[in-house]
């Protein structure tokens, strides 16, 4: 089924580049500050613990109703990785729904990277027949929210696991 192909997409200053488990080096170092981990815990990973999980991401999700979509983020002008952006597409009764997230690097954060690549995965999922997109976001974190409005979402007051659920339509603003 083609429509379910990750594609690249690209923006103004940047290309979506399919996730590959030979981006895991640069990745671990682009994602190596532990302060991106203040809203979602945890710790940066190596190299090797990323590669192994980037094995599981490209591999596809072991649920056949699920798709995974994963994608780092080039600047292309810099020539070099800088975050990722992710989609899980699921049907629901309002037809597939994509649950997205992004994260960008510390030293490219507060250049609008996160937004601009947020908007582009928004406006790319109607081609795979997505119609609703849905992000979940820590309250205080208001940079990522600020991404999650610029991208068509707004907040819909549900909460998922100390999280607001966002939705917005797939397509963007």
């Amino acid at each position: 089924m083609d429509f379910l192909r990750i594609a690249p997409i690209e923006t103004a200053r940047l290309s979506l580049v399919p996730l590959a488990v030979e981006h895991a080096r640069e990745m671990a170092e682009v994602l190596s500050d532990p302060a991106l981990h203040a809203f979602i815990g945890g710790a940066p990973h190596s190299a090797e613990a990323l590669h192994a999980r980037y094995e599981r991401l490209v591999a596809g999700s072991p649920d056949p109703s699920v798709t995974w979509w994963n994608w780092v983020i080039r600047l292309r002008e810099e020539g070099r990785l800088a975050g990722t952006v992710q989609a899980t597409v699921s049907d629901s009764e309002r037809g597939p729904v994509a649950e997205v997230a992004w994260v960008v690097g510390t030293p490219w954060q507060g250049r609008g990277v996160a937004t601009e690549a947020a908007r582009g995965l928004v406006a790319w999922l109607p081609e795979r027949g997505v119609r609703v997109v849905r992000a979940h976001i820590h309250p205080e974190h208001h940079a990522s929210a600020a991404v999650a409005r610029a991208a068509g979402l707004t907040p819909t007051g549900h909460w998922h696991d100390g999280e607001i659920g966002w939705e917005g339509p797939a397509g963007g603003p």
